[in-house]
């Protein structure tokens, strides 16, 4: 497929507040996204109040820019029910699209506001073509694909895809896959989820092989993005979209930075119309000024070009102090002086009507917009007539509106009158039209859909239950493996209902596995877990697994965590049963309903706490039935990178059997497994989740499911023995119960 944009594309800029969304749209942006009060993933930002969202929309349609909303956050079911009502009124006003990470979010929207374009947020890790055709069937327009994608990736991606692509050009970066990192959340309650990141990736850590600790650092801060140097290959590669990171940050750096590729994508575009893409390429440059200006702007030390042309890299890394230099104030008032942090007035043409014996019109317009409005009948004067003047100072009167009067054009009659309350009063109507010019109806009828709403959710949603009271166990090694199936054939009774075996085990290890699976098999359905990150080197691992995974056959079902995943084997025909992990997220009905169909089961999500989850789990009545598991052992997830903290350090050790771990300033160590089939670390927490105490609340709710990362096999027999046989545990076990009491804001 050819790439969409044509050499045209986007530039997407950031704000956090009214003043950089100005300096923003005064800097040459196409379009700004911002986030209201609730449901965006810059909770700290200073975001924007109900009216000043609105204005913003109405003067950015009025200057031609495009307005996109955050809702990029995930959603528990008691707030599903205000979503609607809350984007209401910016989509009265012409909001011209939402970000989405919640796919219940996502199925609520489309469903009460069918014209609404919907862009999937990065925090959905978009990182392949299936993903992308997964989102797009489900009515999504555009992706915010991963940063970790390179630019190779990017193009295979939009050769095969038929909707718009976005990525980001500038700006801060995450060492997480963004929506993948639980560090801030487990740690300290505040989750990147709900928009409240702490930031603990940007403290320092040191990385610790073989129990021999390495000089203290700050492994997890990579450096910032910057990409000017390279506008050409990125509009090359076809990418609709070019967004700058930013709205936690000055007014100023919004339209600094917007401004500097303003420049430089304006300079490509026109240069290579006229020479063509490779001329037009051999001579771009940046000027050195432009360069130090970007360094200037609120940048984290040193930058880097993000992951389009490198996988990982030492040279990624802030491994020094990772925090924001000063910016010069001359600066910074130099660009509020050429870039304004307030409205502009535009200048406008009015024109007007006051014939006797015709209702009063007024026409006012700018560039492409123009509005009408009709008053009362104009009639003869009695006494003193109302002139051209006196209705031309009426017209002229637009006070704090978007605009000046350029020109005023009245056709009058010579002895006419006409109130000059009137005046006004078209006058003011005029200016209200003109200025919700750009505003489109997307909704329904408001009153109508809070009525019906109910019903319809009745009619799509779930009924959950429990799984036969069963339980799940799921291993990543063959050593754990082993461990499991010696134990499960000395206690039958007590055999788990699901075993999940990691995808790279099954595929690495079949000699291995197989004969272990066989003995495994009349007790318990065998499940095959995929990466937690699937990109378009995998489609061949995908495959094989694909032959291996059937209702018919040893390894019955796969373990989805990604969108990715369920991209790829929803487009399968062979049938195996799906179920999907926590990460998958699962946090309201609306988006366990989007899946009801396809899946056998969800797994409960880490962040909610229990209340949550009984909230989650107490559905509608329906005719499917689907189950759900809970993880009540097992160490959470913190982090998914792209880099290597071995490689960080300068000492990759493809496949090496060492063992990896994190050290942080109060001497808790973080397990990293490093999984070089798939170039990626998962970086664990310190202490396992345990909530053994809890079993008896959660036993004829839900699965209850056991996870195995680090555990050794003595390790094993005790966790087992402990949930599974009902043999309490020695105290002073240390772990955590996550999530489980306190949940997240």
């Amino acid at each position: 497929m050819q790439a969409l944009n044509k050499g045209q594309v986007e530039l997407l800029a950031p704000a956090g507040s009214p003043e950089g969304f100005y300096g923003a749209v005064h800097a040459g942006a196409d379009a700004v996204y911002l986030g209201g009060s609730r449901f965006g993933a810059r909770a700290y930002a200073e975001n924007f109040t109900a009216q000043e969202l609105l204005r913003c929309i109405r003067y950015g349609h009025i200057r031609g820019v495009t307005i996109y909303m955050t809702v990029n956050t995930l959603l528990k079911e008691k707030e599903m029910d205000e979503l609607c009502n809350y984007l209401a009124p910016y989509c009265e006003a012409g909001l011209d699209a939402v970000i989405v990470q919640d796919f219940g979010a996502l199925r609520l929207i489309k469903r009460q506001f069918p014209n609404l374009s919907l862009h999937a947020s990065t925090q959905m890790t978009l990182c392949s073509r299936h993903g992308a055709e997964l989102l797009r069937n489900m009515g999504v327009s555009r992706i915010v694909l991963a940063r970790e994608l390179s630019l190779k990736e990017l193009i295979s991606i939009r050769r095969q895809v038929d909707m718009e692509l976005e990525t980001f050009v500038h700006g801060a970066m995450c060492c997480c896959y963004s929506g993948q990192c639980l560090f801030s959340s487990i740690l300290g309650g505040r989750s990147g989820n709900r928009g409240r990141c702490a930031q603990p990736c940007r403290l320092p850590y040191s990385v610790v092989t073989d129990g021999v600790p390495g000089p203290e650092g700050y492994p997890l801060s990579l450096k910032d993005m910057c990409t000017i140097d390279h506008i050409p290959e990125l509009v090359e590669a076809g990418i609709d979209s070019f967004k700058i990171e930013g709205r936690m940050k000055k007014p100023e750096y919004a339209a600094g930075v917007t401004a500097v590729y303003r420049k430089y994508i304006d300079w490509y575009q026109e240069k290579r119309e006229k020479y063509g893409p490779k001329e037009a390429a051999s001579r771009y440059r940046v000027e050195a000024g432009d360069e130090k200006l970007l360094k200037s702007l609120y940048i984290r030390s040193q930058t880097q070009n993000g992951y389009y042309f490198r996988h990982n890299g030492k040279e990624m890394i802030t491994l020094s102090s990772p925090g924001y230099s000063g910016t010069d104030e001359k600066l910074l008032k130099a660009i509020r002086e050429r870039y304004p942090l307030e409205p502009q007035k535009i200048p406008v043409q009015i024109k007007a009507s006051f014939v006797e014996d015709h209702p009063a019109s007024v026409s006012m317009g700018c560039g492409k917009h123009w509005v009408s409005v009709e008053g009362e009948t104009v009639t003869a004067a009695k006494s003193t007539p109302v002139t051209i003047e006196n209705i031309q100072k009426q017209l002229g009167k637009l006070g704090d509106s978007f605009f000046y009067p350029e020109e005023i054009q009245v056709q009058a009659g010579d002895h006419i009158f006409y109130p000059l309350k009137q005046i006004n009063e078209l006058r003011r109507r005029a200016v209200e039209k003109l200025e919700a010019a750009g505003g489109t109806a997307y909704l329904k009828d408001l009153k109508k859909a809070d009525k019906t709403d109910n019903a319809e959710k009745n009619l799509q949603s779930v009924h959950y239950r429990a799984a036969s009271q069963g339980t799940a166990v799921s291993v990543r090694t063959l050593e754990q493996l082993e461990q499991l199936a010696s134990w499960t054939l000395e206690h039958e009774e007590f055999a788990p209902s699901r075993i999940y075996m990691e995808g790279d085990l099954i595929i690495q290890r079949q000699d291995d596995t197989i004969p272990l699976c066989k003995k495994l098999a009349s007790h318990s359905t065998l499940y095959a877990a995929l990466p937690h990150i699937l990109r378009a080197a995998d489609d061949e691992y995908l495959n094989k697994l694909y032959e291996l995974a059937d209702e018919e056959a040893l390894i019955q079902g796969v373990l989805i965590r990604s969108a990715d995943g369920l991209g790829f084997f929803k487009g399968r025909k062979k049938k195996c049963r799906w179920r999907t992990d926590a990460g998958f997220y699962i946090w309201n009905q609306e988006s366990a309903a989007m899946f009801a169909r396809d899946m056998e089961g969800f797994c409960l999500p880490w962040e909610l706490n229990a209340s949550e989850q009984r909230h989650l789990l107490e559905g509608h009545s329906g005719k499917e039935a689907i189950d759900f598991e809970k993880i009540v052992y097992g160490r959470i997830p913190m982090m998914i990178t792209a880099n290597c903290v071995l490689r960080t350090q300068g000492r990759c050790q493809k496949d090496s059997k060492a063992e990896t771990r994190l050290l942080d300033r109060y001497q808790k160590e973080f397990p990293v497994v490093r999984n070089c089939a798939h170039c990626m670390n998962i970086i664990y927490n310190s202490v396992p989740l345990s909530l053994n105490r809890d079993l008896e609340k959660w036993k004829n709710r839900v699965c209850l499911r056991i996870d195995f990362t680090v555990e050794k096999e003595v390790e094993m027999v005790l966790v087992l023995d402990a949930f599974l046989r009902g043999i309490p545990r020695k105290e002073g076990t240390v772990h955590t119960t996550g999530h489980e009491r306190r949940g997240v804001e």
